[in-house]
C-alpha cells in the first residue's frame, strides 16, 4: 500500500512492504543525502538494505569555547550539530536535520514562541510546490504523534521555520528538510524544557 509520510519541512515516498511482525512496518523512504530510496524498518529504525543501519545520535554536554553567551542555539547546518549553551563555556549538543539543497539557510534570530504537541500549516509555497509534484498537502494537520512536527516547536522569529521534532527519527543527521530544523522527540522536548521565549538563535553555515 502505496502511503504518503509527511515530513515537516518536506515528503518523502513510503512503501509498506509488510514484515515477520504483525505491528512492524517497512518502509522505502528517499533519502536526499544518497540521492535514493533506502528500506527502513520503522520499529527498530534499522535500515533494511542501503548502508549502515541507523543509529541515533546521542545528546551530550560538552565543553564550549566559542563567542556565544549562554541562552544561545548555535545551529551548525554543516556539521548537523545544534549546541545549547547554557553556561559559561557549557553546552548541550545535539543530532539535528537540517534543509536540503537549496533550502539552507543561515543568519540571526531569537525563540518567539514554544507549542506542545503543536499543530502543522503547510505553507503556501509548499502547498503549490508539492501540488505540482502531484502531492496534495491538508490545510492542516492537528498535533499528535503523527504529525510531521514532532512533540515540540521553537519558533524562530517571524519565520517559517522551525526547531521541531520529528516522526521520523531517522531522518536526523541528513539534509532533507525545507529548511526547518528537526530533532528526535526526546530531544527536542529536553530542549525545549531548557530554552526559554526569546533565546537567541544563531544558524551557520
Amino acid at each position: 500500500m502505496l502511503e504518503r509520510i509527511l515530513l515537516a519541512a518536506g515528503l518523502v515516498s513510503a512503501l509498506v512492504l509488510g514484515s515477520g511482525t504483525a505491528d512492524a512496518k517497512i518502509i522505502k523512504a528517499w533519502d536526499a543525502d544518497q540521492n535514493k530510496f533506502i528500506v527502513y524498518d520503522t520499529e527498530t529504525l534499522g535500515r533494511v538494505s542501503g548502508s549502515r543501519a541507523y543509529t541515533p545520535i546521542p545528546r551530550q554536554l560538552v565543553d564550549y569555547d566559542g563567542p556565544y553567551g549562554p541562552n544561545t542555539i548555535i545551529i551548525k547546518t554543516d556539521e548537523r550539530r545544534l549546541y545549547y549553551v547554557y553556561d559559561k563555556g557549557k553546552a548541550v549538543k545535539y543530532g539535528i536535520g537540517v534543509g536540503r539543497e537549496g533550502f539552507q539557510w543561515a543568519g540571526v534570530d531569537h525563540i518567539s514562541r514554544k507549542a506542545e504537541w503543536p499543530g502543522w500549516t503547510p505553507p503556501p509555497q509548499m502547498i503549490a510546490r508539492e501540488k505540482a509534484k502531484g502531492t496534495i498537502l491538508p490545510a492542516y494537520m492537528p498535533g499528535g504523534p503523527n504529525n510531521p512536527l514532532g512533540a515540540r516547536a521553537l519558533y524562530i522569529g517571524a519565520r517559517l521555520y522551525r526547531i521541531h521534532g520529528s516522526n521520523q527519527p531517522w531522518t536526523i543527521g541528513h539534509a532533507v528538510s525545507s529548511g526547518c530544523i528537526r530533532m528526535v522527540n526526546e530531544d527536542v522536548i529536553e530542549l525545549y524544557d531548557r530554552v526559554k521565549v526569546g533565546a537567541r538563535v544563531v544558524v551557520l553555515r
